[in-house]
């Protein structure tokens, strides 16, 4: 069994190319995508269809409700039931990292975290009434770690809450004591990279497929169900949704602005794996495809 990495920004054919590498050389696919993780969200993700998916076998799609809330650790428990099946079945496994943060993740690893009782996530919650006090609280325990946190994101004050009163110890120190171990080994990381106008053109055309193919009773029927809190209801291609639904844009600015939205995030996409992996290879799909065959022959 051997696996390999595709990452890339969005639409950039990642999907595809993990199809094809799966058909040639026996491979299933594990998706790391923040959206298509999420049931019920098909056309604003644009994961791989159903005949796609009964192809090739397909791990970190359609795991969990649109209310739920997917982590690193969602993924985790993916890759391993992925792994497994394919040692099962004597598999290649062949991973997609649309959502590059929680690949990379992964590939260094992370420390282990000690079990949080009620208690500790009572005493954390009463904190975070005040998040600006909690920022302050953590400061002065631990200037090293808060210095690279934002007084508001609550998510990364939160976990560093609940490790403090969970050990008694500076997250830094506890990090320090509890290196991190790699849950993805011996994966090479091959970049799809593609032109910048041709991306462009990639991106307008899908958004205007996806709002044809009924992007908008989709998302009203998810707001029906799950309203617009959840974080899933906050994707590109959602939110924008949304204002189209308020009354606030046309179909044509719709689709304007998902398209524009998208784009950035390719470009971000972009700077993140250049700058964040060490890369096996890089290059168009026809050179990846090339570069496979020596990796999961």
């Amino acid at each position: 069994m051997k696996q390999l990495a595709i990452i890339g920004s969005t639409a950039s054919g990642k999907s595809d190319l993990a199809l094809a590498l799966a058909k040639t050389y026996n491979g299933i696919i594990l998706s790391i995508d923040s959206l298509s993780i999420y049931k019920k969200i098909d056309i604003a993700s644009a994961k791989p269809s159903q005949n796609e998916r009964n192809e090739v076998i397909h791990f970190g799609i359609d795991v969990l409700s649109p209310e739920s809330n997917a982590n690193v650790f969602t993924f985790i428990d993916e890759y391993h039931r992925a792994l497994e099946y394919a040692k099962q079945h004597n598999k290649n496994l062949i991973i997609v990292g649309g959502s590059s943060f929680y690949l990379k993740s992964m590939l260094e690893g992370l420390s282990p975290i000690p079990d949080i009782t009620d208690d500790t996530r009572h005493k954390a919650a009463e904190l975070l009434l005040d998040i600006q006090a909690a920022h302050t609280f953590l400061a002065k325990v631990d200037p090293e770690t808060m210095t690279k946190i934002h007084p508001t994101d609550r998510y990364r004050i939160e976990k560093m809450l609940l490790l403090f009163f969970q050990s008694e110890t500076p997250p830094s120190e506890w990090f320090r004591l509890h290196p991190p171990s790699p849950v993805i080994r011996e994966c090479p990381v091959l970049d799809l990279n593609i032109e910048r106008n041709l991306l462009r053109n990639r991106i307008a055309l899908r958004t205007q497929k996806m709002v044809a193919s009924g992007l908008i009773d989709e998302v009203a029927e998810l707001e029906r169900n799950f309203g617009r809190l959840p974080n899933s209801m906050k994707a590109i291609g959602i939110v924008e949704t949304f204002e189209f639904l308020d009354g606030k844009i046309s179909k044509k600015t719709l689709i304007d602005k998902i398209a524009t939205h998208t784009a950035q995030l390719a470009k971000r996409q972009q700077t993140f794996n250049l700058h964040q992996f060490s890369l096996d290879a890089s290059g168009s799909s026809d050179h990846l495809e090339k570069i496979s065959d020596t990796l999961l022959q």
